[in-house]
């Protein structure tokens, strides 16, 4: 199952088009390692994570450089299924279709079969192609039990004025493949206590990115980087495991009126169907200042999309020097997101869903994270040197997120998110 929320998080690397490379130089025949342990947990019992990953570089003869990761993540836990809460009893049919769960009165309904384990890979050859120019071949690939991706880039960097400045321009593509249990959901058919609507075992996707950018040492002291991105992605862009909820107009309960029409074991519930093309774009600024001995990196990121989806991002961290080479990094971020032109409470029997069950909206998907929402994470980092060439790190978050709730019913509303991250790496060259 995708969880590009919490991907986007707690990942440890992305297969990004710029690679964020070590600062050790290592020489040729030593590898600069930087292995870590991540572990992640929502609140109300949602979903847990543990993600170990090791990241290795080594520089090649040529003034070339090879990269590689490898992250493997273990989830568990609930996750929500795009219902919401209700003053009555709810029913739903598990991801496979074969077996049904009830929902409390006032609870969130959330599928507790949650059970992933996602193994991704990376591996990144940097070539000189002469004195002020380098291309870097990315290559990337992930596989869980229901999802499958593989993807290519490439980006060309060039040097300019005394190597104080870097154009960089660079294209990536992927290929997904998604396999859910059960299959296939037919788009906008009602959820059924025994069985699913099928409209085939799997489907597929493409994604494509392109990225220019420029980064300039301003002086000694501070760097500035100015990235923009664009990108389409067009396929099977659905989450198969959510659902809809049909209320009754007068009283806002769930209703099977209609539904029960098409199927006689209906539930009040059609599987989402969102839009099988979008088109991506953002602008991303960071700035990095090195004082007498701190440093200060800060970032911007604006992001919009014909979605209708529009975010900004700050990032701010302080590292600060201690004595003996320790080190403390207090971590803010704070990132604001408007929701998707099809994102929706729920649909209305009789407006949005005719007598005969025929859903009359083009999209629509209640998936929490297509809605407004604020995400705030504050963090600090510790980290300990070991020696001239490895070092001890540990990092705790907490993360925050709350949905915009304006107009909902009182004891439907989408409840706030809260998280934590635990982290420890060691790096050191081999």
């Amino acid at each position: 199952m995708q969880l590009n929320n919490i991907k986007k998080q707690v990942g440890l690397a992305t297969c990004s088009l710029l690679q964020v490379t070590s600062t050790v130089a290592n020489a040729a025949d030593e590898w600069d390692v930087d292995t870590a342990l991540l572990i992640y947990s929502e609140s109300d019992g949602r979903v847990n994570a543990i993600e170990p990953g090791i990241f290795a570089s080594t520089e090649l003869e040529d003034d070339g450089k090879l990269s590689f990761r490898v992250i493997v993540d273990a989830l568990t836990g609930a996750t929500p299924n795009g219902a919401h809460a209700s003053t009555v009893p709810q029913t739903f049919a598990t991801p496979s279709g074969n077996s049904t769960y009830t929902v409390n009165p006032g609870e969130t309904p959330l599928d507790d079969t949650f059970l992933d384990t996602r193994v991704a890979f990376g591996a990144d050859w940097e070539m000189p192609l002469d004195r002020m120019s380098r291309i870097i071949w990315g290559a990337n690939g992930s596989g869980e039990h229901d999802y499958f991706s593989l993807g290519l880039s490439a980006t060309y960097l060039r040097d300019m004025n005394n190597r104080n400045t870097t154009l960089t321009a660079g294209l990536a593509f992927n290929s997904d493949t998604i396999n859910p249990e059960g299959g296939i959901p037919t788009e906008f058919s009602p959820m059924r206590s025994a069985g699913i609507n099928r409209v085939g075992e799997d489907d597929t996707k493409t994604i494509t990115d392109f990225i220019i950018g420029v980064t300039q040492v301003v002086s000694r002291n501070t760097l500035v980087q100015l990235n923009f991105s664009t990108g389409s992605t067009s396929g099977y862009q659905n989450d198969p495991y959510k659902i809809v909820s049909v209320v009754d107009p007068a009283t806002g309960l769930p209703t099977i009126s209609g539904l029960s029409a098409v199927n006689a074991d209906a539930l009040p519930y059609v599987y989402e169907k969102r839009p099988d093309s979008r088109q991506r774009n953002s602008l991303f600024f960071r700035t990095v200042h090195h004082l007498d001995e701190d440093v200060i990196n800060f970032s911007y990121r604006y992001f919009w999309d014909d979605w209708d989806i529009k975010s900004h991002t700050l990032d701010f961290k302080y590292r600060y020097e201690m004595d003996g080479g320790n080190y403390l990094q207090p971590h803010l971020r704070y990132y604001t997101q408007d929701a998707a032109n099809f994102y929706t409470h729920n649909l209305v029997q009789g407006t949005d869903v005719d007598a005969g069950g025929n859903v009359l909206v083009e999209y629509a998907s209640n998936d929490y994270r297509l809605a407004k929402s604020v995400t705030t994470t504050l963090g600090l980092k510790y980290g300990i040197p070991l020696g001239d060439n490895s070092e001890l790190g540990f990092r705790a978050e907490t993360i925050t997120q709350s949905v915009d709730n304006a107009g909902i019913p009182t004891g439907e509303e989408t409840p706030d998110l809260s998280a934590i991250v635990l982290q420890a790496n060691y790096s050191f060259l081999w």
